[in-house]
Formats: C-alpha cells, sequence, structure tokens
C-alpha cells in the first residue's frame, strides 16, 4: 500500500473513489480524502473486501483522522441524464470541490480523470487497492451510501433495498416485477427499462 509520504512529502494529496456504478437504484457516491501522515490508520484497504462491520469501524477513523474528507454524490435523475460513467465522473468532482482545504493533487480510482477538478490529477488503475488515501474515499463512500440505501429502504419498502443496497440481485429483480419501478430506480439500466416497457 503507497502511503502519502511515498507520493509527495508534505504536499495535500486526495485520494478519490466512487461507488455504486452497478446498482439498479439510488445514487452514486464519491468521497475525497486526504490522510494525515502523521495518524497512520491500519487495515485500509479496497472497501469491497472488507466485512461491513470492518467498514464502519475503518470510516469511522477516517473522519476522525484525516486532514479532510468530503462525499459527493449524483443522483438517479443525473445517471438517467448523462449516463452512469459521466455521474461517477461528477460526484468524483463534486467531493474534491468540497474538500477543505484544497487538495494540491487529486489520485483517482480509475483510468480517467472527472474534468472541471479545482487541482491537478492523476488517476491510477486499482488505487483502492495500492493508495492509502484512495482505499479511504473508497470506504467512506461505500459506508455513505450503504446508509443512504438502509434509509432509502424504510422510504420504499418491500425492494429489500437495506439488504442488497439496490444492486441487481435475483430479489430485487423479482420485486422490481412485482411492485413495480419507483423515482429511485434507473430508468436507463435495462432490467429497469425493461420492466418498464411491459407495463
Amino acid at each position: 500500500m503507497l502511503g502519502i509520504a511515498g507520493l509527495r512529502a508534505g504536499k495535500l494529496i486526495a485520494g478519490v473513489d466512487e461507488v455504486g456504478r452497478g446498482p439498479l437504484a439510488g445514487p452514486v457516491v464519491a468521497a475525497a480524502v486526504i490522510l494525515d501522515p502523521d495518524r497512520h490508520i491500519d487495515g485500509l484497504a479496497d472497501s469491497k473486501t472488507l466485512s461491513e462491520k470492518r467498514r464502519e469501524a475503518l470510516s469511522e477513523t477516517i473522519r476522525e483522522c484525516a486532514i479532510t474528507w468530503a462525499v459527493g454524490r449524483a443522483d438517479v435523475e443525473e445517471i438517467d441524464a448523462i449516463n452512469i460513467l459521466q455521474a461517477s465522473l461528477l460526484a468524483m468532482r463534486r467531493a474534491v470541490e468540497r474538500l477543505k482545504p484544497m487538495a494540491e493533487l487529486a489520485l483517482i480510482d480509475g483510468n480517467r480523470c472527472p474534468v472541471g477538478l479545482p487541482c491537478p490529477a492523476r488517476a491510477i488503475v486499482k488505487g483502492d487497492s495500492s493508495v492509502a488515501a484512495i482505499s479511504a474515499a473508497s470506504i467512506i463512500a461505500k459506508v455513505a451510501r450503504d446508509r443512504e440505501m438502509i434509509a432509502l429502504d424504510k422510504k420504499y419498502p418491500g425492494y429489500g433495498l437495506a439488504s442488497h443496497k439496490g444492486y441487481p440481485t435475483k430479489l430485487h429483480l423479482e420485486k422490481i416485477s412485482e411492485l413495480g419501478v419507483t423515482r429511485i430506480h434507473r430508468r436507463s439500466f435495462a432490467p429497469v427499462r425493461n420492466v418498464l416497457e411491459r407495463c
């Protein structure tokens, strides 16, 4: 795992990652995190490899120990209007823009950087498993989105959102066919679009 000191000592370097590209419902959420090189956090890793309990604990530690962190999102209407890739990049840009202090460099997980960032940026493929700050961002984003989906489960009961978080599980697909499409479902995604076309 590449730490902040191994990149540019003394500079404000943000790790940036997003979660929620694959689900059929809910927003795409991104986070930007500037870690404090003097406050090491054990256990940082790609959020997908961590248990929910471990992610929750690390999220609290990151929020407490980081120099700064911020979350950005793009909602379902934006996803349907500009596509999921562009919405993901938009969410990442919004997260970076909310950092205070602003980063001097943003390390973006993936193979492309959002346009219009307020600081220089570099894309790092599989950065969530190789750069500590990006791992931290993936954890913050994952926990934030999961909490939002759990809240939406109460507003839209019956779909199982609290368990599958909007991903296209067998249960979710069955419930969309049975109960219909809600305003938080992504109409541009084929499984949702197919249900609407049958109605």
